[in-house]
């Protein structure tokens, strides 16, 4: 017989493990929920009810400014299933507790297509709708189906599908107004048992050719983005950092023209016929930024788009430095940078 127990809160609990930044400070209270029914106990304790609260999946995507004065939820629900399939797709559901990447791992040992170019993104599965996340020319809104939530406000457990989640490029609903009040307790995504391969986007095509692989399978494609992540970015694990901290600015079309006379190398991806996506790493090391160090703060020395924490850095530190590159971007190319990373603080300045 499956007893229910009460999760336990705990006070002044170090979240230094559990943000990938690395950052040493210190949550008021600190829960972890493994069900959705645990999230309705802790919504009933005096921590949730009198403490401003925060829903923290893996941490690789939050930059702490300071100590949380509240209640941090550990969001770890578990366990991936099979909803239904056919000969050509299966629809799964996918705890938002899951780490991304076990999903991604999971869809390629059963050979179901779709994720292949998100693999390696760090974080939890939880997450990814709220991010829309992407990469290699693939969004997390190609295979979403639904997600189910429940409100924080009422209790109640909704479901979400596509086009109530109004994704964007790295936005959702979720991400402010009334829909930043629901916690995502479950994604099902539909993926394809006769995959379209898409090498197409970023140096993948490259560096599938230079293995000799003409026609690739899913697995080629995911050891492909693998090889190129881990040639690229900082392990979490060795030096502090959650990944890209700003997002590609999207610009008018005229104005990726103007720039073009000045600038002929500058790149740029068309979006529709009115906008183009610049990379905000190109701007940020043609400004001069990457590797720029400030104390243990620092723009990692391989890719100008990560910031870093070279041990002891605090989150202050941080934000500095991303308003000193967001400054100078505007400064050098009228570009507004928005951060992909979620800035917790009282009182922080306007990066987002």
């Amino acid at each position: 017989m499956n007893i229910s127990t009460q999760p336990i809160i705990r006070q002044q609990v170090s979240l230094k493990s559990a943000n990938t930044f690395g950052l040493d400070v210190t949550a008021a209270f600190q829960v972890e929920i493994t069900r959705p029914d645990d999230l309705l106990r802790v919504m009933d304790s005096e921590a949730y009810q009198n403490h401003p609260h925060y829903i923290l999946g893996g941490g690789s995507n939050v930059l702490f400014a300071e100590d949380y004065p509240g209640l941090v939820i550990k969001n770890s629900i578990p366990d991936i299933s099979v909803v239904s399939e056919d000969d050509r797709e299966v629809i799964i559901k996918a705890g938002a507790g899951v780490i991304w990447d076990e999903l991604v791992l999971f869809s390629l040992d059963q050979d179901w297509g779709g994720l292949e170019n998100l693999s390696m993104i760090p974080g939890r599965t939880g997450a990814a709708p709220i991010q829309n996340i992407g990469a290699y020319g693939v969004e997390l809104e190609q295979v979403f189906v639904s997600l189910e939530a429940i409100s924080l406000k009422t209790g109640e457990t909704g479901r979400f599908d596509k086009p109530q989640c109004r994704f964007g490029y790295r936005d959702s609903v979720f991400k402010s107004g009334e829909q930043h009040s629901w916690v995502i307790t479950s994604v099902t995504l539909r993926l394809d048992k006769q995959p379209q391969i898409q090498i197409d986007y970023g140096n993948l095509r490259e560096v599938l050719a230079r293995s000799g692989i003409t026609k690739p399978t899913i697995h080629d494609v995911s050891r492909a983005v693998r090889e190129i992540r881990s040639s690229k970015l900082p392990d979490p694990a060795v030096i502090g950092n959650a990944g890209s901290f700003f997002k590609n600015p999207v610009i008018a079309r005229s104005r990726f023209t103007e720039l073009q006379q000045e600038y002929s190398d500058i790149p740029g991806f068309a979006v529709d016929g009115q906008r183009v996506k610049v990379p905000a790493a190109w701007l940020i090391d043609r400004c001069g930024f990457r590797g720029k160090r400030a104390g243990d703060a620092g723009i990692h020395e391989r890719h100008a788009l990560i910031l870093v924490n070279y041990g002891k850095a605090t989150g202050k530190q941080l934000i500095t430095l991303a308003m000193e590159v967001k400054n100078g971007v505007f400064d050098q190319f009228g570009i507004t940078l928005e951060s992909e990373v979620n800035i917790i603080g009282a009182s922080i300045p306007n990066i987002v």
